[in-house]
């Protein structure tokens, strides 16, 4: 059952996309400068959806950027890395300034939208700051290494994804089964992070000190 029409510009709309197009980008192209080719089209996209919600009474935008996507398990699991491949963190350091290039250009398409949207109340997350701060001190806050998975496997002698059968490189067949303690893992299987985790991340973002402007989500719809 839909919502009375009223209340659609009384919402507060959500977006969080990049991870998984940048993702399919780096699978299929394989080559930093074609991947920066796509980011436009990947924003254009974002801009549409948010201009057709503008149109149907749409006035609250709550718009993440996305995150270290270099840091992912399914990333630096799979690189043999060379002399100045990863940062202090582990993390593939191009990869990252893919991520940061399309946030560049998201945060450029936010500014162009608050102009052409004048009724609109658009927020823009830096949800990419809140995560690369776990990723960074997570051993030091208490959790696992974070290119550690929770669900899976995925080390050296192969990869077996969550809650499959898999064959390891020397033949041996094994269960990519949970860990007993999620709550201490940053990565749930190499792609998505733990529950646990994206609490760590909302706790930093709701109060709006990683937003522009700085206010917390409780207020991002009642500003216009």
């Amino acid at each position: 059952m839909l919502p009375k029409e009223e209340l659609f510009s009384k919402a507060l709309y959500t977006f969080d996309i990049g991870q998984n197009d940048l993702a399919v980008a780096i699978r299929t192209i394989n080559n930093d400068d074609q991947i920066r080719a796509e980011i436009p089209k990947i924003i254009a996209q974002l801009s549409s959806a948010v201009q057709h919600l503008y149109k149907e009474g749409g006035r609250s935008f709550w718009i993440h950027n996305t995150g270290p996507i270099g840091c992912l398990p399914d990333s630096t699991g799979s690189i043999t890395s060379q002399p100045g491949t990863l940062d202090k963190y582990g993390c593939i350091k191009s990869r990252n300034n893919i991520a940061k290039e399309f946030n560049k250009q998201l945060n450029d398409t936010v500014s162009k939208l608050r102009t052409e949207l004048p009724k609109a109340a658009i927020t823009y997350v830096d949800v990419y700051t809140a995560k690369y701060g776990l990723i960074s001190q997570a051993t030091s806050l208490g959790w696992e290494d974070p290119r550690k998975l929770c669900c899976g496997y995925l080390e050296k002698d192969g990869r077996v994804w969550c809650g499959r059968k898999g064959l390891l490189n020397n033949g041996t067949v094994i269960f990519g089964g949970a860990c007993s303690e999620p709550d201490r893992y940053v990565s749930w299987d190499g792609i998505h992070y733990t529950e646990a985790a994206n609490k760590w991340f909302a706790n930093q973002i709701i109060n709006g000190s990683l937003s522009n402007p700085p206010i917390p989500i409780t207020h991002a719809c009642h500003r216009h």
